[in-house]
C-alpha cells in the first residue's frame, strides 16, 4: 500500500489544484493513453474501455496517466492472462469498483468539507486548500488501511450468504426475500421549505438511521435514493422489525419527517449487489399506499408471517402501476 507522497506547501503558500491532486495520487501524471497502453502491453482500445469503466473521461493524447495507472492496468490484465476471468469478467468486475469508489469518494469529501472549514475558520490557519492538503495526508494511510478491512468483512459475508443458498440448493442468483423500501413522507414539499444544508443533512441522518436499523436485524441496505432506502431481508418477521424500528427512530421523532414503508415478498434477481424483480417493484408501489408511520405488506408477506404473531388486515383492493389490481394488507403486532 502506498502512502502519498508529502508534496506540495503545507503551510505559507496556498498550493495549487495540481498539488491537492499529487497528494492524493502520490504521482503527478508522466503517461498519456497511448504510452501507458504500450507500456502494459494492451490495446490503446482495451486501455479505454477499463479507463471507462471505472469511471474516467477520456483524455485524447494528454498526459493524464500514472505509475499507479499503469500498475493497476498490469494487474488486472495479468489475471486476466493467467486464465482466472476473461476481459469482459474483468469489465465487469472494474466498473462495479468504479462505481463504488466513486460514490465512497463523493461521500467522503462532502463529509470532510465541514471539517475543512473549522480548520479554516482556525485563527492560525494556513487557508483552505493547505488545511485541505493537511487532512489529506493525515488521513490517507488509515482510511486505505480501514478500506481493505471493510472490503474482506463484507466479501466473507457475501461468501457466507452464497453458500447458504448453495446449501439450499437455490439458484445462487435468484433468492426467495422479502424487500422492504422506507420513504419520507411529501419530501418534495419538504426540500422546497428547507435551506440546501438542511435537507442535506435530513437525508443523511434518515440514511443513517436507517442503515442501523437494518444493520441490527440483519439485513441488508441495497441502495440509497434520496428520500427512500431499499432493504432487504431472508426473514420476513425481521423486516417487519426493520420497518418498524424505522418508524420508531426516524416517524416517532418529532425533529425527522414522518416515513411510509412498504414489505414485498418473492423471488428476486441478485445482480452487482442490487436486486430487480417484481417484490422490489411492488415494495415502492406500497409506500404510496400507506399511511403516514405505517406499515404495509402485500399478499404474499401477509402469507409468511406467524399468525399469531401478527394481525394482518387486507385493505380495499386498489389499481397499482405495473400491477394491475392489488390488494394491499396492513399489519401490526398482535
Amino acid at each position: 500500500m502506498r502512502e502519498p507522497e508529502r508534496s506540495g506547501p503545507v503551510s505559507g503558500d496556498e498550493p495549487a489544484p495540481e498539488d491537492l491532486e499529487k497528494a492524493i495520487l502520490g504521482q503527478a501524471p508522466s503517461f498519456n493513453a497511448q504510452e501507458i497502453a504500450t507500456r502494459t502491453g494492451v490495446t490503446l482500445e482495451e486501455a479505454r474501455r477499463l479507463w471507462r469503466a471505472l469511471g474516467f473521461p477520456e483524455h485524447g493524447l494528454e498526459t493524464a496517466f500514472t505509475d499507479a495507472d499503469a500498475e493497476a492496468l498490469s494487474t488486472m490484465l495479468a489475471i486476466v492472462r493467467s486464465g482466472t476471468v476473461d476481459f469482459d469478467l474483468a469489465l465487469n468486475l472494474t466498473r462495479a469498483v468504479g462505481q463504488t469508489m466513486a460514490r465512497l469518494a463523493d461521500w467522503e469529501v462532502s463529509t470532510l468539507v465541514t471539517r475543512v472549514e473549522e480548520l479554516t475558520d482556525d485563527p492560525e490557519s494556513d487557508g483552505r486548500s493547505v488545511s485541505a492538503l493537511r487532512l489529506i495526508q493525515d488521513l490517507s494511510a488509515p482510511f486505505e488501511e480501514l478500506l481493505v478491512y471493510v472490503w474482506r468483512r463484507h466479501l466473507a459475508a457475501a461468501v457466507a450468504r452464497v453458500e447458504a443458498l448453495r446449501a439450499n440448493e437455490e439458484d445462487l442468483n435468484t433468492v426467495q426475500l422479502t424487500v422492504g423500501f422506507a420513504d419520507i413522507v411529501s419530501f418534495t414539499a419538504l426540500s422546497n421549505r428547507l435551506t440546501e444544508e438542511r435537507i442535506g443533512d435530513l437525508v443523511e441522518l434518515f440514511e443513517s438511521r436507517c442503515a442501523d436499523v437494518v444493520a441490527a436485524q440483519r439485513g441488508r441496505v441495497i441502495k440509497s435514493i434520496g428520500d427512500s432506502v431499499l432493504f432487504v431481508s431472508d426473514d420476513p418477521v425481521r423486516a417487519y422489525d426493520i420497518a418498524e424500528g424505522i418508524i420508531n427512530v426516524v416517524g416517532r421523532d418529532s425533529r425527522m419527517p414522518d416515513v411510509r414503508l412498504g414489505l414485498a415478498s418473492g423471488s428476486v434477481v441478485m445482480r452487482l449487489g442490487d436486486v430487480f424483480g417484481p417484490p422490489v417493484n411492488l415494495a415502492a408501489r406500497l409506500t404510496a399506499v400507506a399511511r403516514r408511520n405505517r406499515i404495509i405488506i402485500d399478499a404474499a408477506t401477509a402469507a409468511l408471517l406467524p399468525p399469531d404473531e401478527f394481525e394482518t388486515r387486507p385493505l380495499p383492493a386498489r389499481p397499482v402501476r405495473g400491477f394491475g389490481i392489488v390488494e394491499p394488507v396492513a399489519v401490526r403486532r398482535a
